[in-house]
């Protein structure tokens, strides 16, 4: 097929890779412009992929989208709130798109900006990942690190019954199994990475000042695993609330890094015996907590707000990462517009879609 990916920061190439890898043919856009600046013609690869691989640069999202047969979006979520108005400008309605990670309902907010600039009702639909198929790293404008390529990756859609449809769209990209879920909102929860990451800030918040090297696994400790599980038992109720179950952390880091699952202590242990230090964020401009909090946790008590559903320790830990940064972290433009208490029509069916 022909693949637009969408973003080139370290999962879009990464993820290019992986599809020229399986013979795809990619193009890649960068919103600004730089993530693509030093790529001629291929990118090289190290880590779990290794080789050069043909990746052709796009210029705009017209070009991006011409002649493609799939898009797959890859940006930061903070990033979500101005690109998805240009994506939902310039998309064509017959051209499937995966989103990854589908962070707090952005397939959603995609299909309601589509709407609004009077999209037509029958369109192709949006997939949306419980996380990205690679993990990655950039390393030079032209050379990226394949850390690890996903054996599973939970899917959804909008509208909900074109999970199957998308689910196999991105097994032929990318190869992974994808197991499906019921609604884009399950796949937002899904991500265990705003409850590790959020609690791996809170307790090391002096190391990233003081830009440390430290150990992000080796300093998941039993304290701040407990309170990792206790966020997670929260989001569990959360998802319940919904109708919807999502993994536990455990099962996450089992699927991400391959150890087998226990005490996520002993899990995360493993993980940095088998994988070595991986460091931690080193400045206080972190996604792990201007990613992670507002389109993660905050995003969780948003919903749990539309719902009853009482968070005290999501709230606790949001409050705490605050006044540690020194800001309200709880801003999120994607949820504009949107009702937590009268979500499932939208979910199943999309918005300005056809019945």
């Amino acid at each position: 097929m022909r693949l637009a990916v969408l973003g080139a920061g370290a999962i879009g190439p990464a993820a290019a890779v992986l599809a020229a890898s399986r013979g795809h043919s990619v193009a890649i856009w960068s919103p600004s412009g730089a993530g693509t600046a030093g790529i001629e013609g291929s990118i090289e690869a190290e880590g779990a992929m290794t080789g050069h691989f043909p990746l052709r640069v796009a210029r705009d999202l017209g070009e991006a989208f011409a002649e493609a047969d799939a898009a797959f979006l890859a940006v930061p979520a903070y990033a979500f709130s101005a690109l998805l108005p240009r994506i939902a400008a310039a998309l064509p309605p017959g051209l499937p798109l995966l989103i990854a990670p589908a962070a707090s309902l952005a397939p959603l907010a995609l299909d309601a900006l589509v709407a609004a600039r009077g999209g037509p009702a029958r369109r192709a639909p949006i997939g949306a990942m419980g996380t990205t198929p690679v993990t990655a790293r950039r390393l030079a404008p032209g050379r990226v690190r394949v850390a690890a390529v996903r054996a599973a990756v939970d899917m959804a859609a909008v509208p909900a019954g074109s999970a199957t449809e998308m689910g196999a769209l991105a097994t032929a990209l990318f190869g992974h199994a994808c197991p499906l879920a019921p609604n884009v909102l399950q796949a937002g929860l899904a991500n265990a990475n705003p409850i590790i990451h959020a609690v791996l800030a809170l307790t090391n918040v002096t190391r990233i000042e003081r830009a440390e090297d430290w150990p992000q696994y080796g300093l998941m400790t039993p304290a701040a695993c407990r309170m990792m599980d206790a966020l997670a038992t929260e989001r569990a109720s959360l998802a319940a609330a919904f109708g919807v179950t999502v993994l536990g952390l455990g099962e996450s880091l089992h699927r991400a890094n391959g150890v087998p699952i226990g005490p996520l202590a002993e899990m995360a242990a493993a993980i940095a015996t088998t994988r070595g230090a991986v460091l931690g964020p080193a400045e206080m401009e972190t996604r792990y907590v201007t990613e992670d909090v507002p389109y993660g946790l905050a995003f969780y008590l948003w919903l749990a707000r539309g719902r009853g559903v009482a968070m005290p320790v999501t709230e606790a830990v949001v409050t705490s990462l605050e006044a540690l940064w020194g800001r309200g972290l709880r801003d999120n433009p994607l949820l504009d517009g949107l009702d937590p208490a009268a979500l499932e029509a939208s979910l199943a069916r999309g918005i300005g879609r056809e019945p």
